[in-house]
């Protein structure tokens, strides 16, 4: 099917049919999502200054849908039912294994972080015109880095406050496809590409429950607690393009024609070549569809030659190994 050929530029400047129009375009998106999760680490102090490590998981529902975006030259409006572009990027969860380091004020300690992230990216992509439809997919367990800042308060000895920021990358994921069918008179290619930074900043609220408080150092120790926020980012874009060529079916425009076999109907499949070819293909003559189907043959007033609607033939035309 790919190697259907077209007209040549001679005939299709000589003002041959239209061939079809299939849409085109691409868009962008970017998401905002709730977090909640656990985490669980561990200090050290000496002074004033705080140092040590935590790991933490997340959930959340970081989802960068878009649809539309297509258009048609020349422009349709409205556009036809058959058109539809959607593409998703999904990240459920994320969690991070960070170092720490801080400088505590009484009560108070400020820290920044910084370490690997890990998580899960999925990314989705349709495209459908004329009736012809690519559709890809993909989901990929992703390694990437983490940066951060916040602070803590010490509500009791046992119990933290906290508020932090983290900026998290996970990296890029791409995805692609195309499709190669009949519309009416011509062969029509779709093919889509989309991609996705998975990379998102959050802000959470969270408490602590510390271990074995009351030491002469009131930061040291293990710690464990929950937290919540909000996230946003999963920065998205997608690109739908097509292309197409008008099918000839009329005879004047094939040599070497050989019957191969007749349908319940009376209509010949034969074997023939281009006139500008040596590819053979396996196809229908116009001049016998249109005593047949007239409804299902086109013709170009300018040159008189003839195309054939493989659709409402049900049929596709072939090129031979």
């Amino acid at each position: 099917m790919a190697a259907m050929l077209a007209l040549s530029c001679k005939d299709a400047a000589a003002g041959f049919v239209t061939p079809a129009n299939p849409a085109f375009g691409s868009n962008t998106a970017n998401a905002s999502s709730w977090l909640a999760g656990a985490h669980a680490g561990y200090n050290w102090q000496q002074g004033a200054a705080v140092f040590g490590f935590e790991t933490d998981l997340q959930a959340t529902h970081l989802n960068s849908s878009m649809s539309g975006g297509l258009t048609h030259s020349p422009p349709i409006i409205p556009l036809p039912a058959s058109d539809f572009a959607s593409t998703t990027a999904l990240i459920e969860y994320y969690g991070t294994v960070r170092g720490r380091l801080g400088w505590s004020a009484g009560q108070w300690m400020f820290f920044g972080t910084a370490g690997a992230a890990y998580g899960n990216v999925e990314l989705s992509s349709t495209f459908s015109t004329l009736g012809l439809r690519t559709f890809s997919q993909t989901s990929e367990q992703k390694i990437g880095w983490v940066v951060g800042a916040g602070f803590e308060y010490l509500l009791r000895p046992n119990l933290m406050l906290s508020l932090g920021y983290q900026y998290v990358d996970l990296g890029r994921i791409g995805i692609s496809s195309t499709t190669t069918g009949i519309s009416g008179p011509s062969s029509v290619t779709l093919s889509q590409a989309a991609t996705v930074h998975a990379q998102f900043q959050t802000v959470m609220a969270g408490m602590s429950w510390r271990f074995a408080p009351g030491s002469s150092s009131p930061w040291a120790g293990g710690y464990a607690g929950g937290q919540g926020g909000g996230a946003w980012g999963n920065n998205t874009a997608a690109t739908y393009a097509s292309s197409s060529q008008f099918i000839p079916s009329d005879m004047r425009l094939k040599r070497d024609i050989g019957l191969l076999a007749r349908r319940g109907d009376g209509l010949g499949l034969y074997s023939f070549k281009y006139v500008w070819s040596e590819n053979v293909y396996v196809g229908v003559m116009a001049q016998e569809v249109a005593l047949l189907y007239p409804d299902a043959v086109l013709r170009d007033d300018l040159t008189g030659y003839m195309a054939v609607n493989y659709t409402r033939l049900g049929l596709q035309p072939m090129r031979l190994p």
